[in-house]
């Protein structure tokens, strides 16, 4: 994937990771904030898993609370976390709506883990080291999260 600045203008949405001292670094950006935070959710995944043959999805719904938009953006990553330790499950698709209450709505579209080729480290958490969540000059949303493996 590019990286940011290097982007084709017409890419208004995409992520990268980027080399970081035994940890994972996530790069992402989008017209809003809920593209952005989508689109780092889908970098921690592809670090991960290959899900692309996967089946029998299912969808999760979750309300994550108003907060500043680093905390979403590591409270949407550390969810991804909790699902894959707890019920075995992976993100194939992800949807990030704005909730009324200036929180993100995130929708998961999950499939078995087991189902999934396993293509990297595990993600243990979000770091809050480094961890941003802001629009640029031009109003585009950049996002960058740390991972610990």
């Amino acid at each position: 994937m590019n990286q940011p600045d290097e982007q084709p203008a017409r890419r208004d949405r995409g992520h990268t990771s980027v080399p970081h001292t035994a940890d994972l670094r996530i790069e992402a950006w989008g017209p809003t904030r809920e593209d952005c935070i989508a689109e780092a959710v889908r970098g921690l995944v592809e670090s991960f898993a290959d899900i692309s043959g996967t089946a029998d999805q299912h969808a999760t719904d979750h309300h994550l609370g108003a907060g500043s938009d680093a905390d979403l953006l590591a409270a949407a990553v550390d969810e991804v976390i909790y699902h894959l330790d707890t019920d075995g499950t992976i993100p194939a698709a992800v949807e990030v709506r704005q909730a009324a209450d200036g929180g993100i709505d995130l929708t998961l579209q999950v499939v078995d883990a087991a189902a999934a080729e396993i293509v990297g480290a595990a993600p243990k958490a979000a770091s809050l080291s480094g961890l941003t969540c802001t629009p640029d000059a031009s109003g585009r949303w950049l996002c960058a999260v740390t991972i610990d493996v």
